[in-house]
């Protein structure tokens, strides 16, 4: 299905904050610091049981960047009522477009906290997440949401797809520095010897911020570091693509646009590099492959994709089955969509948790609290909100890792739950 083109300015800065929280690493405020506070009501026992989930669907990156997250979602509750819902009480969904923009984000978060009513909101996938303080002293638990930005790292009762070990009191991360790891290197200096690693950006202060992180943690890991930065407006890909094989380059990694990295991958087929790995992240891990880089097979064959999340072509595995059963009318298939999936079943199993005593949200974000090591039936490496005071000098992080064929789609490298690395946990900012 032909995807229409989106913003380059917009999607290159999107790009660098996936990557860099993907690879982050919670203290909960005094109770005097909420206004908000949560009226103890008696739940219905047959009335359903809402639920709110914001999307930037008519952000300016595009009609269906963000919207994978929410479809999968929408499937498994969807799968779920079908199935009787919670206790016999069906989910219902009360979407809403942000448009992308935080004064979108925050007329969203009102509607759906103080008309709606939701209970919860689940996989949450905004652009600029301006209403989050706001959700947060409401109290109101957010489940699986993709961290965009700092929100999770900041906030309590925000939980999001990936964890968080951050004291989230207010203030992002440890002193407004957020942590992430350098497991993805590790990964393939050790099972492709790797040594040689070039880092494609833009003349664009996003972009190029998000490549300084990725030299720092290539750095780290002992790699020769090519830095290829080309121009925003006019970027000369054919001559970073001549480079990368003057330098016998064995993996390129960027903080370009989809766009930007499809014709990148042109380039390089022109220019006869051949490489490792061409390594792309969670949010381009999807179906669409074969059309975003028709004009590339050498590099296409080069994609390889690491994330935290079960990969969605691993139908051996029964939940991914599950998935791909509930999703199979969909045009496309994405990893977005199977982690979306997997936030509605963590707020699922929080709900059937609370039925008895009633499906409210203090006692969801309660359970969330508790839900430590979570893995939606091993879709997720097991998920964790530690509230460390001080931030990680090294950790055990565990990654999912496929490659693109043809013929084939994402094939798995290894297990995710023994594809781990003790890694230091390097400092960044957005």
């Amino acid at each position: 299905m032909p995807r229409r083109r989106p913003c380059r300015a917009a999607e290159a800065a999107l790009a660098v904050l996936l990557l860099a929280v993907g690879t982050a690493c919670g203290s909960r405020l005094p109770e005097s610091d909420f206004e908000h506070r949560e009226r103890a009501t008696p739940a219905r026992d047959t009335g359903p049981i809402r639920v709110g989930i914001v999307t930037s669907a008519t952000s300016p990156v595009g009609g269906d960047t963000f919207t994978g997250p929410r479809d999968g979602a929408k499937a498994y509750f969807e799968r779920l009522n079908a199935r009787g819902g919670v206790a016999g009480r069906r989910i219902e969904v009360r979407e809403c477009d942000d448009g992308g923009s935080g004064v979108g984000n925050n007329t969203c978060v009102h509607r759906l906290i103080d008309e709606d009513k939701v209970v919860a909101l689940v996989a949450t996938t905004a652009l600029d997440y301006a209403g989050a303080s706001r959700v947060s002293h409401a109290r109101v638990p957010d489940i699986g949401g993709q961290p965009l930005g700092a929100a999770y790292d900041t906030w309590p009762h925000l939980y999001g797809i990936y964890g968080s070990l951050a004291p989230r009191a207010g203030t992002t991360g440890w002193d407004g520095r957020q942590y992430g790891g350098t497991e993805v290197y590790r990964y393939f200096k050790r099972a492709h010897a790797a040594r040689t690693a070039a880092v494609v950006s833009y003349n664009q202060a996003a972009s190029a911020a998000y490549a300084r992180l990725v030299e720092q943690g290539l750095r780290a890991e002992g790699y020769k570091v090519v830095t290829e930065q080309v121009d925003f407006a006019l970027p000369n890909f054919r001559a970073v693509a001549a480079d990368l094989k003057e330098q016998g380059v064995d993996l390129v990694l960027d903080a370009v646009d989809s766009h930007g990295n499809a014709q990148l991958c042109e380039a390089m087929d022109e220019a006869g590099v051949e490489v490792t790995a061409k390594v792309t992240n969670v949010q381009n891990w999807t179906s669409t492959v074969p059309d975003d880089y028709k004009d590339a097979p050498r590099c296409r064959n080069a994609l390889w994709a690491t994330g935290s999340s079960r990969n969605f072509e691993d139908t051996g595995d029964a939940a991914v089955r599950a998935f791909r059963d509930a999703t199979k009318d969909l045009g496309t298939h994405s990893q977005w969509q199977l982690e979306g999936w997997a936030a509605a079943m963590w707020f699922t199993d929080a709900a059937k948790s609370c039925a008895a005593q009633g499906v409210t949200r203090a006692c969801v974000d309660a359970w969330m609290n508790r839900s430590q090591g979570y893995t939606a039936d091993s879709l997720l490496v097991p998920v964790r909100f530690e509230r460390l005071p001080e931030p990680p000098k090294s950790r055990k992080t565990c990654l999912s890792v496929a490659r693109w064929q043809d013929g084939r789609g994402w094939v798995s490298q290894g297990d995710m739950n023994s594809t781990c690395f003790d890694v230091p946990q390097l400092p960044y900012q957005q």
